[in-house]
């Protein structure tokens, strides 16, 4: 059985948390719906990374060419 958009695997409403840029540490604040359309998100080796506006536009070339954060 699969469960509803929004809805953890026991049937129960998914949690808010808090959204941070893992680059600069600014916050987006709780959310329940993700994050918002201006933000990257990323996976690196196997985590996921999120990156407010400003850290996506500054960084935009090294996140087309797929380097990993560390590297930018």
């Amino acid at each position: 059985m699969t469960s509803p958009p929004g809805r953890g695997d026991d049937g129960s409403a998914a949690e808010s948390r808090p959204l941070v840029c893992d680059r600069c540490g600014t916050s987006a604040g709780t959310l329940a719906d993700g994050p918002p359309l201006t933000w990257t998100c990323s996976m690196e080796n196997g985590v996921r990374r999120s990156f407010c506006e400003t850290c996506s536009r500054e960084n935009l070339r090294s996140i087309e060419g797929r380097l990993d954060s560390d590297w930018w």
